[in-house]
């Protein structure tokens, strides 16, 4: 019976150091430095082959492992921003097992690096007053389902005062969700830095959920004039005005806030459309054969802008819908930047936006 006993403990003490062996160590990832480099971790002891892949760098860069399985590579110094960024590991796209800092995205899995300056920027996390992001649900009667929207409500927002708000509706990209935009875009961060200047208008920004399928991508228009406008203007004191209602969005929700804003200016009066995608049906069968009253158009629109970067693979056909809006006789402000198809510039574009807005 001992040497039973004695057998089953030796088989307990090798079984705990194995599982002991076998357990990632504790890895700080990314480990950001004074300098602003910035050193990244992965732990696999099966892996072959293991790259750091971010739109902080031109190229993946390959990891090196140690013998106890743990895969490093610094890099930098890293320009001050927010970017997303995964590992390769075997040709597999992951995000850092190590940081829960993840990019809201409904296709691709990626986290979030952020890289702090001598100065913070627009959208740094600073001392100022903050305001409130709520998560809410409401009744879409168009999808005929409830649905989630984020609301950000500004610095002293009280919901019983006597104070009514601006509202800007603000939609993500294509596979990104309702989060993104304060995940990755960091618009409320954004929002409470321009407000505590003085250079925004203190305002309610709504972040609804782009995507509708199975329907039709053209019910989301109906979706958020039908559903989400009024659910805002029945819970929350705004204004409830044209001129004191925006829509703005990036990629996909770009083309959306187009397709929304131009065909509901008695509902909007400021459209913001960043780096737009436009290769859908909604879009083609709003202004193939579109012929507006131009003139009528630009009384009713306050603001009409669309930016995008120079490097963005959307570039091109950009510039031919500016030039289309453009030879229909509309006031249309144009933003071109450096830079590609990123987050980078979004949270550019929206502060920008945000100074011009309701004004």
């Amino acid at each position: 019976m001992k040497k039973y006993l004695y057998l089953l403990a030796v088989i307990a003490i090798l079984l705990s150091n194995t599982v002991l062996a076998q357990r990632a160590p504790g890895l700080n990832s990314p480990d950001l430095k004074p300098d602003q480099k910035v050193t990244f971790y992965y732990y696999s002891r099966t892996a072959k082959q293991v790259t750091l892949n971010g739109e902080f760098l031109k190229d993946p860069v390959p990891m090196t492992k140690d013998t106890s399985g743990v895969w490093s590579v610094t890099v930098g110094p890293v320009k001050p921003d927010v970017y997303p960024y995964f590992f390769n590991v075997d040709n597999v796209q992951i995000s850092d097992p190590n940081n829960t800092h993840l990019f809201a995205n409904e296709r691709f899995k990626r986290s979030i690096l952020d890289v702090h300056g001598p100065s913070p920027l627009v959208h740094s996390l600073q001392n100022v007053p903050h305001g409130k992001i709520d998560y809410r649900y409401y009744h879409s009667v168009t999808l005929d389902t409830l649905r989630r929207v984020l609301v950000y409500t500004p610095p002293g927002f009280d919901p019983a005062g006597k104070i009514k708000y601006p509202v800007l509706y603000l939609i993500h990209g294509g596979s990104d969700t309702e989060e993104t935009w304060t995940k990755v875009g960091r618009a409320n961060f954004i929002a409470d830095n321009l407000i505590a200047a003085k250079k925004a208008t203190p305002m309610i920004i709504v972040m609804p959920y782009g995507n509708v399928r199975p329907n039709q991508m053209s019910d989301f228009t109906n979706d958020v004039v039908k559903d989400v406008v009024p659910f805002i203007e029945d819970n929350y004191p705004v204004i409830k005005d044209r001129k004191s209602r925006a829509i703005a969005g990036f990629s996909v929700g770009g083309g959306q806030t187009l397709n929304i804003g131009l065909t509901n200016t008695d509902t909007f009066a400021n459209i913001a459309s960043y780096a737009p995608y436009t290769a859908t049906e909604e879009f083609k069968k709003n202004f193939s054969s579109w012929s507006p009253d131009a003139k009528q158009l630009n009384d009713k629109l306050k603001l009409f802008t669309i930016s995008v970067g120079t490097d963005d693979f959307l570039y091109e056909s950009v510039k031919q819908n500016i030039a289309m809006f453009t030879e229909k006789g509309l006031d249309l402000k144009t933003y071109i930047v450096p830079g590609g198809h990123s987050w980078m510039n979004c949270k550019l574009f929206l502060a920008t936006t945000l100074k011009e807005i309701f004004k």
